[in-house]
């Protein structure tokens, strides 16, 4: 037996066959070379991985293109995919000229990170569309988003059919986005299409069916549904738009030829794209319904147009609040009778439909009431009964300010009687400018059954003008600080439109609150003028 000495001066065997088995139960592949490149020793795992080299292989011209090439420009390293594997080496020098590569099969490392990156861009890609779904509130914006998102990484093309929003519509409307077209592009779906489309049926049922291609479907039949010149398609994977209430459509993704088809991933993938697609189709079909209730409502709800009364001049003022789904909040009314007319203004606590509710109810029973009852401190009683007398009474916990007045003509003005329910006190403005506030008083009607209500009477002469409004008005906050406009300036505004006709003097408001918000958000805003016939 031979030795070889060591760097700590320790002899170590030189054992050629010791030296083999160490060598060969390596989990990495060793190739050696001498001095003019030619192979020299093979490991049992080389020998597994490129079987095409063994000793006396010239390395620079071996079988293995990349290694061949990193040995001929002089490379340390190389990456290869070979016989299904991929493979990574490494060069080391060793004494003499001579070299060893060691090489490593990476295949299962390559696909543990290819899977990772993969399941990034999944959760990236879910993340983008939650993001853009729950943008859109309006049906078309779903369903463009849904169709342009999905190319081209779900797809080459992506169409979307949502049932009919109204059972009038005999057939759906079909949106589609391809990587060809430059704009989604839409169509009314034939009679024929659920049928001709394998899956499409099942799908709008909100059944899912497996991908795959449509070899016995007719291009005639889906032609709409297809680019022009796109020819027959590869894979298609249809999947319901699901909700909470079952099916809101159906969406199908379709892969040209050549293009690797649906995997498992890729369709779990899609079926929760679709799901999610689904879930923003039935919550912006649900905020139409909302959005059309409230404008049905708010119109409703408006002011009508002020009557005309002899020996009275009347004009209203009415701006609804900057966000168009709040509903409910200010009103006014006028109704005339024989001597003059009663009036009312009045502002329901709360928002939405709630307040739009009690609004409602409040002004019918007006309406009916002011027909037995004509006395403003006994009608406001009679009203604030009414509301306690309702069914759901006890379940609600809202109220209404309100004046509720009469105007009487008399030789030289109007005589009016004005009960107040905890709304601020109207104004009086006298033609020389004066603006002094009518004390009222009183307690919020519906608050309490046992609520007290306070009743004053003022005279108009020709020339003086009553205001009454509500809180939108001077609690209107401007862009800096947050400022209110405040009593002062309404006073200010009003006195500089002394002597004016109403509509004149609403206007004027109107005028002053708009520029002190300065373009900001504000409450609803309910003003009524009256004045004494010149």
């Amino acid at each position: 037996m031979t030795t070889t000495q060591q760097p700590g001066g320790t002899p170590l065997p030189a054992d050629e066959r010791l030296a083999r088995e160490l060598l060969d139960g390596l989990a990495e592949a060793v190739l050696t070379t001498d001095g003019t490149g030619r192979v020299t020793l093979v490991n049992a795992m080389a020998a597994e991985l490129i079987p095409e080299i063994d000793a006396g292989t010239e390395l620079a011209g071996c079988s293995v293109a990349a290694l061949a090439r990193a040995v001929a420009n002089g490379a340390d390293r190389f990456d290869a995919d070979h016989h299904g594997r991929r493979l990574r080496g490494v060069r080391r020098q060793l004494a003499g000229s001579r070299w060893a590569w060691y090489v490593r099969d990476v295949t299962e490392e390559h696909a543990r990170a290819d899977a990772l990156l993969a399941e990034r861009s999944r959760t990236a890609f879910l993340a983008q569309a939650g993001s853009r779904l729950a943008l859109a509130l309006h049906r078309d914006q779903v369903l463009l988003a849904t169709t342009t998102l999905a190319v081209p990484y779900l797809a080459d093309v992506a169409v979307a059919l949502p049932r009919p929003a109204a059972p009038a519509e005999p057939h759906p409307r079909w949106i589609r986005y391809a990587d060809s077209e430059p704009a989604p592009v839409t169509g009314l779906a034939g009679p024929a299409l659920t049928s001709s489309v394998p899956g499409l049926a099942e799908a709008l049922a909100g059944d899912r069916a497996e991908p795959g291609p449509w070899p016995d479907v007719p291009l005639t039949d889906v032609a709409d549904l297809l680019p022009p010149e796109f020819g027959p398609p590869g894979t298609v994977l249809v999947s319901p738009l699901l909700s909470a209430s079952g099916s809101a459509g159906a969406l199908l993704l379709i892969r040209r030829f050549g293009r690797a088809g649906f995997d498992r991933r890729d369709v779990e993938l899609a079926r929760e794209f679709a799901a999610r697609a689904g879930a923003a189709l039935a919550t912006a079909d649900l905020h139409g319904e909302q959005a059309h209730l409230a404008r049905v409502l708010q119109t409703s709800l408006l002011p009508p147009e002020l009557p005309v009364v002899p020996g009275v001049s009347l004009a209203g003022g009415y701006r609804a609040a900057g966000d168009t789904l709040r509903i409910g909040g200010d009103f006014y009314e006028v109704f005339p009778h024989s001597r003059g007319a009663l009036f009312a203004l009045g502002d329901v606590c709360g928002k939405g439909v709630g307040a739009a509710v009690l609004t409602g109810r409040v002004r019918q029973s007006l309406q009916t009431l002011r027909l037995v009852e004509q006395r403003p401190l006994e009608l406001i009683r009679l009203l604030n009964q009414a509301l306690f007398d309702a069914p759901d009474a006890a379940r609600r916990n809202q109220f209404t300010t309100l004046l509720l007045g009469s105007l009487d003509r008399g030789p030289a003005g109007l005589d009016l009687r004005i009960a107040g329910g905890g709304h601020p006190a109207p104004l009086l403005v006298t033609a020389d400018g004066t603006v002094t506030p009518v004390p009222v008083g009183g307690m919020p009607v519906g608050a309490l059954t046992a609520a007290r209500f306070a009743e004053t009477r003022v005279h108009l002469d020709p020339g003086d003008l009553l205001l009454a409004y509500t809180d939108g008005v001077t609690e209107a906050r401007g862009p800096r600080d947050a400022a209110m406009f405040g009593e002062a300036r309404l006073r200010a505004a009003l006195a500089a439109a002394a002597g004016q006709p109403p509509a004149v003097l609403i206007d004027r408001v109107l005028s002053a609150v708009d520029d002190w918000l300065g373009g900001q958000a504000h409450d609803d805003i309910a003003m009524l003028a009256v004045g004494a016939s010149t």
